[in-house]
């Protein structure tokens, strides 16, 4: 997993729980004393790990957290990669164009980097149809950063769920209509 991720993710929970509710959680993860950078890789059962930690921590379902930590994370998520973005997109190009502007990119700088392979169908100026594939199923995220990116433009966004990795559907597809 990205650094990015993680160390969004410990500041997100510094953030929610204080200091001593993230160090409450990383015990709760089996992840005492552990500190996440940006720019280290970290194994994919950490952020598992931490998930459920939260989950029991927190009380909250897993997806209602992951959601939130999506919208939590795109305003961060944006600024980092600016230069890949066109100044004249809004909601729907943006995410119409993560996949070829960012995850690329990302894949061509880190070997090891594993961003979810997105694909993106338009149908129409207002509604797009978006395919996340990931062996991390978390779409979750992917709903949240898409909620957190119309923030940042001002748009209201709605999100349909279509089909679900977690349902046993082979990747998650979901509606998207800015109104």
């Amino acid at each position: 997993m990205h650094g990015i991720i993680l160390s969004e993710l410990q500041r997100y929970g510094r953030g929610k729980l204080g200091v001593t509710g993230w160090q409450k959680l990383l015990a709760e993860a089996g992840l005492s004393g552990r500190n996440y950078m940006v720019n280290t890789a970290y194994p994919d059962k950490e952020i598992a790990a931490l998930v459920m930690g939260a989950v029991r921590v927190t009380g909250l379902p897993k997806a209602t957290l992951l959601e939130d930590f999506g919208r939590f994370i795109a305003p961060t998520l944006m600024m980092v990669y600016k230069s890949l973005l066109d100044p004249g997109w809004k909601t729907l190009d943006l995410i119409e164009h993560t996949e070829e502007s960012i995850h690329t990119v990302l894949r061509a700088r880190d070997d090891a980097a594993e961003p979810p392979h997105l694909s993106v169908r338009r149908d129409g100026p207002r509604v797009a149809v978006l395919t996340y594939r990931s062996h991390r199923r978390l779409c979750a995220v992917a709903k949240g950063i898409a909620h957190g990116v119309a923030a940042h433009f001002g748009e209201r966004l709605s999100i349909t769920e279509e089909a679900c990795m977690a349902g046993g559907a082979p990747a998650c597809t979901l509606r998207l209509q800015v109104g």
